[in-house]
């Protein structure tokens, strides 16, 4: 299932993906490493792809196949902007969102088949409205939260300054006008996810307070300029 969503999305934006020493490319993979060595995943075989494309968005594939859009790169601003959606995004991988959405997808199918066998009409609860509204975006939801949660405490832990995570939604906020109805979004609104991260605001900076970002911040430098070629 991983290997047929990433040649998917190959397909479609692989003409569009920037080549390895392009700067967008470069300040992304920059940030990426960071991360990925404090998410204790660092094994995992990473693909940090940019995408010529105007789109805010970035997006995570299981398996470590991570896609980042140009139009999010002027929301991000600086490398601390960009740890925050790396942070997100590797976030996912680490908590397993992809697998958890699939389990709980099996377990609603074995609750139809069951009703089913006594019976039961399983579309008076599982309709596609039920589905949606009460079911399956409320737990998307849960999951956006956890990955900005962890999200905020690897970028932190790599050294990177956690107040940017809220300045970046605030800007993505500005950049995309309106939310529509968090009950009507598989995310939580812009406005939620700020008040969010305000509030993990201490938890993440006593987190990189912990760290010796001096240290840390030279040893990330050597090992870009070491490794830069596996990606």
């Amino acid at each position: 299932m991983a290997k047929q969503a990433y040649h998917e999305v190959m397909s479609q934006f692989g003409h569009r993906i920037l080549p390895d020493n392009h700067p967008y490319t470069q300040f992304v993979a920059r940030t990426a490493r960071r991360i990925v060595q404090v998410s204790g995943m660092d094994d995992l075989q990473w693909e940090f792809h940019v995408i010529n494309s105007p789109e805010p968005n970035a997006f995570v594939l299981p398996g470590g196949k991570v896609f980042v859009f140009t139009g999010i790169l002027p929301i991000v601003e600086n490398e601390d902007g960009m740890a925050a959606v790396l942070g997100h995004e590797v976030a996912h991988q680490l908590a397993r969102h992809s697998a958890e959405k699939l389990s709980f997808a099996k377990i609603i199918l074995v609750v139809q088949l069951t009703m089913m066998l006594f019976g039961i009409d399983p579309s008076y609860l599982f309709n596609q409205l039920a589905m949606n509204f009460i079911l399956t975006k409320p737990f998307s939801r849960k999951c956006e939260t956890e990955a900005d949660e962890i999200g905020l405490q690897l970028m932190a832990q790599a050294c990177y300054d956690p107040h940017e995570a809220v300045n970046m939604w605030k800007r993505m906020e500005r950049a995309g006008g309106g939310d529509i109805p968090q009950f009507m979004s598989t995310h939580p609104s812009h406005k939620n996810r700020i008040t969010f991260l305000e509030k993990e605001m201490p938890t993440a900076l006593a987190k990189r307070a912990s760290s010796d970002c001096t240290t840390e911040l030279k040893n990330f430098a050597d090992m870009f300029n070491s490794e830069w070629a596996r990606w």
